[in-house]
């Protein structure tokens, strides 16, 4: 890749690790990369390919380093550049966990793959195959020519007699990286919208050491061929938000924060205070509120039962406060969520109820043209909304389907979606959402 003659580009160890679909265990095998790279003394970036909140959690733990996304659509490809650019100057290995299957999806991680040369290696569950272990890598090598598909490692494998017959079926030009046992003290449990959180996990550090363990001695325990970056060479943000502070929730039931908002309001200056409601938390004292997603269906009596902290969050709206409310925030500010045959009060900002579902109700990237500007994101919720307000606007499909996107309502200075924004995607729009 081209770089400035006055700035040299950085190379570093650098792997993808992709699969042939969802399920095959990419997060456990990449944190246990991780966490077998940091054992052994290297400085680890991780990265999560897509919108994904729940992957990075447990990322974070096993590298000991904040997870940041990759995804051409989301972050841009220039996005993506930079942020791997200011990885590679800090890292002695970086680590990208792809999304779906390799070639799922468009953009896919394959494509992230091939514009940014990263080499991939594949995790394949083997519990239900032999010698078909081999197809399947070597499909995934040849299907697109231009990808760097270095080897496969196998998951799930049940004794060493299968270890054998799936390494002696990967052809001359895949390597074998090795193999993670079948065993429940490595698997990461799940529930409806993903992983379970890194922060409900008492037993996650036992976990990722176990897998760290079984990794040690196997080629994936070796670093990986290196990669060429370009150093970051992007000017300072303009600090649009000095001096402003922003209340922000952050608990088991409002978690679902890309790092890189976070990086991105601190850049313009916002001081970020977090909050808690399920601990019981009031509102501390703020310019702006942040209420991002998260797992209000799993703590509504909690929520229901905080009533100080709805009353401080109405007088915040009717002062002329700006409020961001992001799906679960969304949920938590309207007047009534139903879980089964149980309705439970909310703070009552927003007219109108949700009912929790077991379908999933709305999935995909989209961009969203607010009054500020254009803000990409993407949706994915299990519940339907009830609501007299007419939608501000609605969202626009990444895909191209033609059916609207979410919807996002604008009440005052209150501002809510089921859509999860990128903020990065348009930093002045971000700021115009929280400015005095």
């Amino acid at each position: 890749m081209a770089a400035s003659s006055s700035v040299r580009p950085l190379r570093r160890p650098a792997l993808m690790i992709s699969a042939p679909s969802s399920g095959q265990g990419k997060t456990t095998v990449t944190a246990a990369l991780a966490r077998r790279h940091r054992l052994d003394g290297r400085r680890i970036r991780a990265f999560k390919c897509g919108p994904d909140f729940l992957d990075p959690m447990i990322l974070a733990r096993a590298s000991g380093a904040p997870v940041r996304q990759l995804d051409l659509w989301l972050v841009g490809e220039e996005g993506c550049r930079r942020a791997l650019g200011r990885a590679a100057a800090e890292a002695d290995l970086i680590i990208v966990e792809g999304v779906m299957g390799l070639f799922d999806g468009r953009p896919s991680a394959a494509d992230l793959a091939e514009r940014l040369a990263l080499p991939i290696l594949p995790v394949i569950d083997a519990r239900a195959m032999a010698q078909t272990f081999g197809a399947v890598a070597l499909g995934l090598q040849r299907y697109r020519p231009s990808l760097n598909v270095v080897g496969a490692l196998a998951n799930r494998v049940g004794s060493e007699a299968h270890l054998a017959l799936l390494r002696a079926s990967l052809p001359p030009g895949l390597e074998w990286y090795g193999a993670l046992r079948r065993g429940t003290d490595l698997e990461l449990p799940s529930r409806h919208l993903g992983l379970v959180q890194a922060a409900e996990l008492g037993d996650l550090e036992a976990r990722l050491d176990a897998a760290a363990e079984a990794l040690a001695g196997q080629r994936a325990a070796e670093l990986p061929p290196e990669t060429e970056f370009e150093a970051d060479r992007s000017p300072p943000q303009a600090r649009l938000l000095a001096g402003f502070r922003l209340a922000t929730a952050r608990d088991a039931a409002f978690s679902f924060i890309y790092q890189e908002n976070i990086d991105l309001l601190e850049a313009l200056g916002a001081e970020l205070v977090f909050f808690s409601p399920t601990a019981g938390d009031r509102l501390p004292a703020a310019d702006g509120v942040w209420l991002p997603g998260g797992y209000p269906e799993l703590h509504l009596r909690a929520l229901a039962a905080n009533q100080a902290l709805a009353a401080d969050l109405r007088a915040h709206h009717q002062a002329g406060r700006p409020i961001l409310a992001e799906c679960g925030g969304l949920l938590f500010l309207l007047e009534e969520l139903q879980n089964g045959a149980e309705a439970w009060p909310m703070v009552g900002l927003l007219p109108g109820r949700a009912e929790l579902t077991a379908k999933l109700q709305g999935l995909g990237l989209m961009s969203a043209r607010l009054p500020e500007g254009l803000l990409r994101g993407h949706s994915f919720h299990h519940s339907t909304l009830s609501t007299s307000l007419t939608p501000l606007t609605r969202g626009v499909r990444q895909d191209g389907r033609p059916e609207p996107g979410e919807a996002v309502y604008r009440l005052g200075r209150l501002t809510a979606s089921y859509i999860h924004f990128f903020l990065p995607s348009n930093p002045e729009a971000a700021a115009a959402l929280f400015a005095r």
